[in-house]
């Protein structure tokens, strides 16, 4: 087990200031509760029924094709904890007794530990993410297993939609706490849908990048509507994962394009746990976001003196590339090898390959806020002007300038004025001199 030093739990000021969303938060795949029928309009690729128990772990087909098992040779993730910050986690499901070890709700209609699912879009997304992610199976060879199942996890809960609180700034304070909580990797499977992120964001990632964190969220799925990937997969230094279908082609309906796409894992024919003890098939880069942070719980496990810049740079540098372009628009780094991710030989790096969110902060909001100073109202009236704004300011700035150079002034309007004399004379001379040349 990694052991580090981390401050105090504590929630800053800046992460309490609620946002406006450019668009709303929604979970990023197209999932629904336990019955096909019941599946929400607005989410049509969710799930297509209830599963016998033992028929669930035999469609695990990614255990084996992406490595996983192979890595739990090495490790199986004992020691590592994963937050899931989604919908809440039912910690009373036989394939997750024993993992939630912890949780908090910032929705503000949750059980205070972050175990009651919320939200009216899809209040099961989060048992089903955090399935995936360290399931136990509810017996030898039956129930959903998930890809680190000795891993801890913790449930932050979070409720989207114009009756909840602010999204953005329930995401801000998951990330926050989570980081204060002990969390080693974060899952987010979930996406705002625009490019862009407020500034509460750059607070709460950057003290996950501070505090060594890996975090992991989904690029999102053309079936739901998100067509490039949203933030916060395209924060620099958060792993993107996009979404392959069975035979490992990016899936049309399960997952966004976007150059910042990192790794592609599994988002079609997935299985998952429900809240009450059921299971259901679904698809979306939300089921395969906590495979990858499972995986990365196993990377963790398996190097402990890791970073989480090493951690990262072992799920790009071990995946398997799926065309001859690398990093690919569409595929990222290429397929997530479990396997190859805990064993290959890979250096240690000095720095996130995916990018420093401090170092962007540096360079775009400074930028952004020089922008904002130089636009000064009414600048084209005259400073001089009685009741300008800002006269009274610029004229005591200047003040000492005018006192300075006033001396320098004075002797340069004499010198001038002496030579403009002397132009002048000369000018009116030849005149003259042209007219007695021609005469002459």
């Amino acid at each position: 087990m990694r052991v580090r030093s981390r401050p105090a739990r504590r929630l800053g000021a800046a992460v309490l200031v609620a946002a406006l969303l450019a668009a709303p938060l929604a979970s990023a795949p197209a999932v629904g509760p336990a019955t096909a029928s019941a599946a929400p309009a607005a989410r049509p690729h969710g799930t297509a029924g209830i599963l016998r128990t033992d028929a669930i772990r035999d469609r695990q087909y990614w255990l084996d094709e992406y490595g996983i098992r192979d890595a739990w040779q090495v490790t199986r993730g004992a020691g590592v904890t994963i937050a899931i910050i989604d919908s809440g986690v039912d910690a009373s499901h036989p394939d997750l007794r024993g993992a939630v070890v912890g949780g908090i709700d910032l929705s503000g209609v949750g059980a205070p530990d972050g175990t009651r699912p919320v939200g009216s879009d899809a209040p099961d997304h989060g048992t089903m993410v955090a399935s995936l992610a360290a399931g136990r199976g509810s017996a030898a060879g039956d129930g959903v297993i998930g890809a680190a199942p000795e891993a801890s996890i913790i449930s932050a809960s979070l409720a989207f939609g114009p009756e909840q609180r602010d999204g953005d700034a329930q995401v801000a304070e998951a990330v926050r706490w989570a980081v204060d909580a002990g969390a080693d990797v974060i899952s987010l499977s979930l996406t705002r849908n625009t490019l862009s992120w407020p500034e509460s964001w750059d607070d709460a990632f950057g003290y996950a990048e501070a505090n060594d964190v890996v975090v992991i969220a989904a690029a999102g799925n053309r079936g739901s509507g998100t067509d490039q990937v949203g933030a916060p997969a395209t924060i620099p230094g958060v792993v993107a994962v996009g979404g392959v279908d069975r035979s490992g082609r990016a899936s049309d309906t399960a997952s966004a394009q976007g150059i910042s796409i990192a790794v592609m894992a599994p988002s079609e024919q997935l299985v998952g746990a429900v809240p009450g003890g059921g299971h259901v098939i679904w698809q979306g880069t939300s089921g395969a976001t906590p495979i990858v942070a499972g995986i990365a719980a196993l990377i963790r496990a398996a190097h402990p003196e890791a970073t989480a810049a090493d951690v990262v740079a072992r799920l790009i540098e071990t995946a398997r590339p799926v065309t001859a372009t690398v990093p690919d628009p569409l595929y990222g780094y290429g397929l997530v090898d479990a396997a190859a991710a805990v064993r290959a030989r890979v250096p240690a790096v000095s720095e996130n390959p995916l990018g420093s969110l401090r170092e962007w902060i540096a360079l775009n909001r400074r930028a952004d806020a020089a922008a904002r100073t130089v636009e000064v109202a009414n600048a084209r009236e005259p400073l001089g002007r009685t009741g300008h704004p800002g006269v009274a300011t610029i004229d005591e700035a200047v003040r000492p300038i005018v006192v300075a150079i006033a001396p320098l002034a004075l002797v340069g309007a004499a010198v001038l004025g002496g030579s403009l004399l002397v132009i002048a004379a000369v000018l009116v001379g030849v005149p003259r001199f042209v007219r007695r040349a021609r005469s002459g």
